[in-house]
């Protein structure tokens, strides 16, 4: 009897939850059914996946071309201005709903594992926040995909061993020059000989211009033997 009254309160309490505070589509707005979880099926078929897994030469990598050597570079999704990926990232980012990060980094690891790389990732590192900005946000919106990442793909994830030395303002808010000056001694790393001769997964959340990507390698490649590989969940469709 108790048992029974206790599963009666809950599916009041849920149904309570979902009348007032009902669950919403993170891309449309749109009510979820029941079997859906933060993306709603329709979004869930229009998003624009790149495939970029699938071309070793694709326009990830392409923006590292002579600035630095990487392993690997790939993007889940086109990011566009006024599209489904921007209000997803921006939900994810100033909104609190992490839970986007767990579902983007689940649906990539499937293809990830496809890759054939002559050395596996070691480790999953985000690209970190200065400690005020994480004050201010309480999270970094990096970690439940690298997390997700992670546990995938079954190898660790460490947000200690790279670091934020400045403050930085929001990159959304700065034109493309403005996002690439002065950041190249903006990273660096606290490492001990454990680290040495592991390959880096680097993940965030939109690629742009790539110099964020490119100055927390160059930190990471002060460790002897690193290599560095870079997956984000979007890429600025130029």
């Amino acid at each position: 009897m108790f048992i029974f009254v206790t599963k009666f309160f809950l599916f009041v309490f849920n149904f309570l939850i979902n009348l007032f505070f009902p669950k919403v589509c993170s891309g449309c707005r749109a009510l979820l059914l029941q079997n859906e979880t933060v993306l709603c099926t329709k979004c869930r078929h229009e998003m624009p996946l790149t495939q970029y897994h699938l071309d070793p030469n694709n326009e990830a990598v392409k923006k590292f071309y002579g600035k630095i050597l990487i392993e690997h570079a790939s993007a889940l999704l086109y990011f566009n201005k006024k599209g489904i990926v921007q209000e997803l990232i921006h939900n994810l980012k100033y909104k609190g709903h992490e839970e986007i990060g767990t579902v983007l980094g689940n649906w990539y690891v499937e293809d990830l594992r496809e890759l054939k790389l002559k050395t596996p990732f070691d480790i999953v590192i985000p690209v970190p926040l200065h400690k005020r900005k994480f004050k201010e946000r309480g999270y970094n919106q990096i970690t439940t995909f690298g997390k997700a990442l992670s546990d995938g793909l079954k190898i660790d994830f460490n947000d200690s061993i790279l670091f934020r030395k400045k403050y930085a303002k929001t990159q959304s808010k700065k034109n493309l020059l403005g996002r690439s000056e002065n950041i190249e001694n903006m990273f660096d790393v606290t490492t001990t000989d454990e680290y040495q001769n592991k390959h880096f997964l680097i993940v965030d959340d939109v690629l742009t211009t790539g110099a964020t990507l490119e100055a927390c390698s160059r930190a990471l490649l002060k460790i002897p033997g690193a290599k560095i590989s870079v997956v984000c969940m979007a890429m600025a469709n130029s």
